[in-house]
């Protein structure tokens, strides 16, 4: 018979400092003490203490001319001193080998920078001699690459607007789309069926195929696929592809996700 494994008890006042920070964070507004009262199930007391404590490192500020509470400067000093893409890349890397064990292909991971898909790591399997566009470093098009429309996969027609504005689309191949209501129908498609194909939409003889990755919130941060010429990615091989890169996509979302109430 195995031995049933003993879970270690959090530590409950960490655990109450952290879900304040994660409600303030959540918040568009500052947070009062009475709701992380209520939130935390204590008397008014104890959730000051616990405030009080995290405001005293920094973590929480009072709201200008308030009680409430906001994020403080510690957060934001943490923020910019954790290299985030560094993170990402350590922690998809044995993921990205996997992708490119797999298919055979040239395996990337991509986020989102402005109006393009910044390539942050890749993967080409050792017995692979021609390599595909989408190095590390290089940047692509949001609207007409795999990575690009599975970074853009929750987005709607408006918010498409607010990302292109008025920017004309370049038609980079015949088969790039050039219009945000193609994008949008496009979109919607990519996240009914959990994957995004570029049918040689950025560059000729090239496609590629991707897939979001989520984190514990759900919001995307961050896209994983494969790219490979036509020859050797033709559409009867899209349905074994796609599970792939869409299977190691989900497994790097449950590592983000871990933890998650």
């Amino acid at each position: 018979m195995k031995k049933a494994v003993l879970e270690t008890p959090p530590i409950q006042s960490l655990d109450r400092g952290l879900c304040i920070l994660e409600a303030v964070a959540k918040s568009t507004d500052p947070v009062s003490l009475g709701h992380l009262t209520d939130m935390l199930g204590v008397d008014r007391s104890s959730a000051f203490r616990l405030a009080n404590t995290l405001k005293r490192r920094g973590f929480l500020a009072n709201a200008s001319g308030r009680k409430d509470y906001v994020l403080g400067p510690s957060i934001w000093r943490l923020g910019r001193q954790y290299d985030w893409g560094g993170a990402l890349i350590t922690l998809c890397h044995g993921h990205l080998k996997t992708l490119a064990s797999r298919t055979g292909e040239t395996a990337h991971i991509a986020v989102r920078e402005g109006r393009k898909a910044l390539f942050i790591d890749h993967c080409a399997p050792p017995s692979q001699v021609i390599l595909v566009t989408g190095q590390t470093g290089e940047s692509a098009p949001l609207y007409c690459t795999g990575h690009g429309k599975a970074l853009l996969v929750d987005y709607g027609i408006d918010e498409l607007r607010t990302v292109f504005g008025a920017v004309a689309l370049r038609a980079y191949t015949p088969r790039t789309i050039v219009s945000l209501s193609q994008l949008a129908r496009a979109c919607a498609k990519i996240k009914v069926q959990g994957f995004a194909i570029d049918d040689a939409e950025y560059q000729e003889g090239v496609r590629c195929l991707a897939a979001p990755i989520r984190d514990r919130d759900g919001a995307v941060v961050a896209t994983i696929g494969i790219s490979a010429p036509l020859t050797r990615l033709p559409e009867e091989l899209y349905a074994e592809s796609a599970r792939q890169v869409s299977q190691v996509a989900r497994e790097v979302t449950g590592m983000l996700s871990a933890g998650a109430q």
